[in-house]
């Protein structure tokens, strides 16, 4: 999992050029903290460091409990952050900044974890509840309404009798860590897809099961 996790550290810093489009704001659910880092509720921030990375990139900034990248896709300006604040308070960091840079709600996209789906499952969607991750909830509360963009990236159920909090906080079996590189990758691409062309295009492209 080490291997995995260097390939997704910047190499070089990036330079932002001056983008023609609005900002949007690109936020990653999970858990700060090293021991969390290959967990699975952690997948919104693999995905986002994947992002960020493949633009030369890093989370260098701290602000309003958050950490905080800046990266430009296809000419528009995009804010990426991963909040500090634990799972379960992920609103406190993320509302505050989509209101501080005062970014219109159908430009914030919320990339988190879902049980609901099969492992290597993307699932984008224009709003909806919670479903029981409780980082979203929070957004959902804080925001005061669910009519925001997320990406849903698949975990699959807990087995056997295994309890969802242990259940989230484990790391992918041996046969997950082979594909999880494959579906970061098409997540990082939904996500520039939603900024570039849209919500509808970015779910009619990706929605799904990832080969990998």
């Amino acid at each position: 999992m080490e291997a995995f996790f260097s390939k997704i550290r910047p190499q070089k810093k990036f330079r932002e050029p001056t983008g023609s489009g609005g900002l949007f704001l690109i936020v990653g659910l999970g858990n700060p903290g090293r021991e969390y880092r290959a967990s699975r509720h952690n997948f919104g921030f693999m995905v986002v460091d994947r992002l960020v990375a493949s633009r030369g990139s890093d989370f260098s900034k701290s602000q309003l409990k958050a950490l905080t990248a800046s990266i430009t896709v296809q000419g528009n300006k995009v804010l990426v952050i991963k909040p500090q604040t634990f799972m379960n308070l992920s609103g406190e960091a993320a509302v505050p900044l989509l209101n501080y840079y005062k970014i219109p709600v159908d430009r914030m996209l919320v990339v988190h974890d879902d049980m609901d789906l099969p492992f290597g499952t993307l699932r984008m969607r224009p709003g909806g509840g919670a479903g029981g991750q409780k980082g979203l909830a929070s957004i959902i509360n804080k925001l005061g309404h669910q009519e925001f963009a997320r990406l849903r990236c698949g975990i699959g159920h807990p087995p056997g009798q295994m309890e969802v909090h242990d259940y989230v906080l484990s790391q992918f079996s041996k046969n997950e860590e082979e594909s999880l590189p494959a579906v970061i990758d098409k997540a990082a691409e939904a996500i520039e897809t939603f900024v570039s062309e849209g919500i509808q295009a970015a779910m009619n492209r990706y929605n799904g099961a990832i080969e990998g």
